[in-house]
């Protein structure tokens, strides 16, 4: 890529990404590759690149995906090392490691906010195309407040409840994300059994069946339900969500929720089965309208 299309990205990067949100995130990751690119085409180690900036080649490698934040004396250093001399470009790098370092509007839910999620929240704010399939649970984002409220208290029994309530308001404010001007395209696939498995009383999965009909409606949401009666389906492994941004230069990352931490997956080959399963899963699965038909079924039942 020439110096003048790096520079392209970054700018097309800024508009975007303005704002509470995703934007430090995706910039710290833009920055990142922008970084890696350089250090790959004047063909220095990692090693070399850590030397130069007084850190160890983990510390490189770490910045190169994004994951920790950035001094300016670092890239300065780095930029130098690279060749990078032109003063526009520098100015361009060393604006976005500045912007990168700006703290998301999550991080004041940090006393509830596990470290490794902090990252997938940021990376789903800047998202422009959601794809989720969830077979536990309502995924978070579709969740109504007494839906979630419950879904939590029963995963932390001991949690006193200002713990709960905080989790709570953290998802209800992800939720705002699909009706912000920067709304991305949500596909969810659920499966029946999110659906079956009750989570509070009577009255809250009423709300949540109801809610699920009227968000289904939205149209940047496509909602579709995997019923039992199809039998053996795509997603045997288990729940996962793809991310898709508006930058061409970042990939789509598979987002793999664990009890403890999290993987994000960006290698294509990974991301292209994961894709697969997603295709094969919205084939497979009820349309929009025929999936409305089965959630007023459910609700009629409940």
């Amino acid at each position: 890529m020439t110096r003048m299309g790096r520079v392209g990205v970054l700018t097309a990067a800024e508009s975007w990404a303005e704002g509470p949100g995703g934007g430090s995130v995706v910039r710290r990751i833009l920055l990142g590759s922008q970084l890696r690119r350089l250090r790959e085409s004047r063909g220095i180690t990692r090693e070399a690149a850590g030397y130069s900036i007084r850190a160890s080649e983990s510390k490189i490698s770490r910045m190169e995906l994004g994951r920790v934040s950035f001094k300016a004396r670092d890239v300065e250093d780095l930029l130098t090392l690279y060749g990078v001399a032109d003063e526009a470009e520098r100015q361009a790098l060393l604006g976005l490691a500045k912007e990168a370092n700006v703290a998301g509007w999550w991080h004041s839910y940090s006393d509830v906010l596990p470290g490794w999620f902090q990252t997938y929240v940021g990376l789903e704010a800047a998202a422009s195309h959601i794809r989720l399939y969830e077979v536990q649970f309502v995924h978070g984002l579709l969740q109504t407040e007494s839906y979630a409220h419950a879904v939590v208290a029963r995963g932390m029994p001991n949690a006193p409840r200002e713990e709960i309530d905080r989790r709570v308001a953290l998802r209800l404010e992800r939720q705002k994300l699909l009706v912000s001007e920067r709304a991305p395209r949500l596909h969810a696939i659920l499966d029946e059994a999110a659906l079956r498995r009750p989570y509070g009383d009577r009255a809250v999965m009423q709300g949540q069946l109801r809610h699920l009909i009227e968000i289904s409606e939205q149209p940047n949401v496509t909602l579709q339900i995997m019923p039992f009666s199809f039998g053996g389906h795509a997603g045997e492994s288990g729940a996962f969500a793809m991310l898709r941004f508006p930058e061409s230069d970042l990939s789509d990352i598979v987002y793999l929720e664990q009890l403890t931490s999290a993987l994000y997956l960006d290698k294509r080959e990974e991301v292209a089965q994961y894709e697969k399963v997603m295709t094969r899963l919205e084939e497979d699965s009820p349309d929009a309208a025929e999936s409305r038909d089965l959630l007023r079924g459910l609700l009629q039942l409940t």
